[in-house]
């Protein structure tokens, strides 16, 4: 990531801070919590497999000093799926 005090920092802060408040608005309301969740798996994606794929170094020594700056950084960012068996099993539970 850049530097704290860079431009990109700053708006990538605010962006964060947006989505955060988003999400916020849209609580109690699980349809639109799962779009939100939905567009940025999405975007998870698309970066991915786009701009990160393709800024990936074709030297051995860089692309090791990645993966472990990756792995020191906690590992690999992934946006786990609840499976539907636990919400099936959140709503046997429920009162009603």
């Amino acid at each position: 990531m850049a530097a704290p005090d860079t431009d990109w920092s700053s708006r990538y802060g605010a962006w964060c801070e947006e989505a955060e408040n988003l999400a916020s608005e849209a609580s109690g309301d699980p349809l639109v919590l799962l779009s939100v969740l939905r567009q940025l798996e999405q975007l998870h994606r698309s970066l991915q497999e786009g701009p990160f794929r393709a800024s990936l170094p074709n030297d051995r020594q860089k692309l090791y000093a990645l993966l472990q700056s990756i792995e020191a950084s906690g590992g690999w960012p992934y946006i786990p799926r609840p499976p539907l068996k636990n919400l099936m099993e959140r709503l046997e539970g429920a009162p009603g």
